[in-house]
């Protein structure tokens, strides 16, 4: 047989990935644009790995494919341009993230590729997983049924939340939206906390680690940070490694809380790779790929199917300038199970946590809760909107006392409400107490 007829031979038992993997994982850098690298000479898949070599001292830039035309592939590196020209040889890695978890990750700070930023040593892992999960069949998905106590009387009494349920937290900057977290660290009936930090300021971090989360909460908790300054690509793999976790814990049984700041900041980062590759703008600038990375997130959060643990989350979204009209702010509000609305009104009359029933929505609560507590978290949420409708009538005098009878309920009971609604950060109220004082005030 000749040379020729053993390399067809060879090459028809070869599949198609073993002869890309084989003949085609080196290539050489062509350009660069803004952040992305364009290569030619080597073939490789969406999301795949790869290291652009230096001659900054040997070292070597990892790289993500994030497109491809025709023979050119567009990389973004993880972490820095610098070091990079034209000729630089480009070596492929592996054909998707992987990243290590396991039970030492508990108390924690990492980065989007798992590696430890808190100052604590390296971090045994026990398992190595992919950063993108399979999807959940949705014939195989598991009822929530059970209530998760979060310990703040405003969530547990008129938004009650459920093991498996995914809340968004809508709010602008600076009304409290970090020391509600906190909160809901600290207080919430979770085994395992998995908090993901993405595009927050650097000082930001270290004070909700340091200050809000403290020792107790970072106790069970696992934080992964990926600040405002690095790469999108390190955004998006720090985004979808929170998921990854908290999919680990659960699988091993456990009640999981997932805390993710936030959801605007992943959209930047992933509208950042999109125009950078070609993608066009739409509304707000936002490409396609930014609405349909964020419900690939969410999905991966409820209860999953067999006897395994359940993973309960809550997500925050910028409503940029107050605008809760904002695109993102829209494909949360349709893709989660409820919205916690947080008020600047509320926070600037010192009212905390700054949650605005009006607005706000928990769609699963009526399948959690008894008839009675229904009854009065409705009624009560009927006076706080009767009166924050009618309040500037009120204020100025021009509402006649005994005109409505159930508006001059709402303005009779506004204090006892206002003071329902109200929680210290450090005070914790379980289910049987909140609906005890719901009781006492709706009488």
């Amino acid at each position: 047989m000749s040379g020729e007829q053993n390399f067809s031979s060879e090459l028809a038992r070869l599949s198609a990935q073993e002869f890309t993997t084989r003949t085609e994982r080196f290539g050489r850098v062509t350009r660069v644009v803004g952040l992305t690298v364009e290569a030619t000479g080597i073939a490789a898949e969406i999301g795949a790995q790869c290291v652009i070599e230096t001659n900054n001292g040997g070292n070597a830039i990892e790289a993500e494919v994030v497109g491809f035309d025709g023979k050119h592939l567009y990389l973004m590196p993880i972490h820095y341009l610098e070091g990079i020209r034209a000729g630089s040889l480009v070596r492929f890695k592996q054909a998707q993230s992987l990243c290590g978890v396991g039970e030492k990750m508990l108390g924690r700070v990492i980065n989007g590729l798992g590696e430890p930023i808190d100052g604590k040593g390296p971090i045994t892992y026990d398992a190595e997983v992919a950063l993108d999960a399979k999807a959940i069949n949705p014939m195989e998905r598991g009822e929530v049924k059970d209530v998760l106590d979060t310990g703040i009387k405003a969530i547990n009494g008129c938004l009650t939340f459920g093991k498996g349920q995914r809340m968004g937290l809508i709010a602008g900057s600076g009304v409290g939206k970090s020391v509600l977290m906190g909160m809901l660290t600290r207080n919430t009936a979770a085994d395992v906390v998995v908090i993901g930090l993405i595009g927050e300021r650097g000082r930001e971090v270290q004070e909700f680690v340091q200050k809000t989360l403290g020792e107790t909460g970072l106790a069970r908790a696992v934080v992964i940070a990926a600040p405002v300054d690095v790469s999108p690509v390190m955004r998006i793999k720090a985004a979808k490694l929170t998921h990854s976790v908290a999919e680990y814990f659960a699988a091993k049984g456990n009640d999981v809380l997932l805390l993710f700041d936030s959801l605007t900041r992943v959209a930047h980062a992933q509208r950042e790779i999109g125009l950078a590759v070609g993608e066009p703008p739409t509304t707000k600038g936002y490409t396609p790929s930014v609405f349909s990375l964020l419900p690939k997130l969410i999905e991966r959060v409820g209860v999953g199917p067999g006897p395994q643990g359940t993973i309960s989350a809550f997500y925050t979204v910028l409503a940029e300038g107050d605008d809760r009209s904002d695109p993102i702010v829209d494909i949360a509000r349709a893709t989660l199970d409820g919205q916690i609305m947080l008020s600047r009104e509320l926070a600037d009359a010192a009212h905390y946590p700054a949650i605005d029933l009006e607005g706000s929505i928990s769609r699963i609560a009526t399948n959690l809760v008894s008839a009675d507590q229904l009854r009065l978290a409705q009624q009560l949420r009927r006076y706080w909107t009767l009166y924050a409708q009618k309040q500037d009538l009120i204020q100025v005098g021009a509402y006649t006392p005994k005109t409505d009878p159930e508006l001059d309920e709402a303005i009779r009971l506004r204090g006892t409400i206002n003071a329902f609604l109200t929680q210290g950060s450090e005070e914790t109220v379980d289910l049987a107490q909140t609906f005890k004082q719901l009781k006492q005030t709706m009488n």
